[in-house]
């Protein structure tokens, strides 16, 4: 099945599209949280700290 690449030409955008770029990714904030378990790298699993 081929894929339709262009829309049809009675198309209209809507109102609440953009073509804006996507914003640039902020870098994470440290956590002030001393249990925090991904404050050294690791993430939490079911409530345990993990690191992989």
């Amino acid at each position: 099945m081929k894929r339709a690449t262009l829309r049809p030409a009675g198309f209209k955008k809507p109102a609440h599209w953009t073509n804006s770029p996507v914003p640039e990714p902020r870098a994470p904030r440290p956590s002030d949280d001393p249990l925090d378990p991904t404050r050294f790298g690791d993430w939490e699993r079911k409530g345990i700290a993990v690191d992989f």
